[in-house]
């Protein structure tokens, strides 16, 4: 495995080789090893492109993995990351690392 490739998600470096695909052996994230240089566009639920730092409303009550609660409709998610993944935005949401469909938000504006 070359080195200097690290994982998006976490940053590690110690990677396996999944065939077509890399996967991180810490947290178990996979991505293509195909590098074609275009750069995904991921939309939010209007359609609009969503970048990497812009700001987004939730619009719609999302439930929270391994706490009670959730995330209510309207919610305000600054400084996004665009990240490979069904999941396609990684946030912090009152201090807790966050991934976040972009079908679930609209750019803040």
């Amino acid at each position: 495995m070359d080195d200097e490739l690290a994982c998006p998600i976490c940053t590690m470096t110690h990677l396996l080789d999944g065939g077509d695909s890399h996967e991180c052996a810490t947290c178990g994230h996979e991505w293509p090893k195909s590098d074609t240089g275009d750069e995904r566009v991921v939309v939010d639920a209007n359609g609009k492109p969503l970048k990497n730092g812009d700001t987004v409303l939730l619009i719609k009550d999302l439930k929270i993995n391994g706490k009670s609660g959730k995330l209510k409709s309207g919610t305000k998610i600054k400084g996004i990351r665009i990240i490979d993944g069904d999941h396609e935005i990684d946030c912090k949401v009152d201090g807790r690392a966050m991934l976040v469909r972009a079908a679930f938000v609209k750019l803040a504006g």
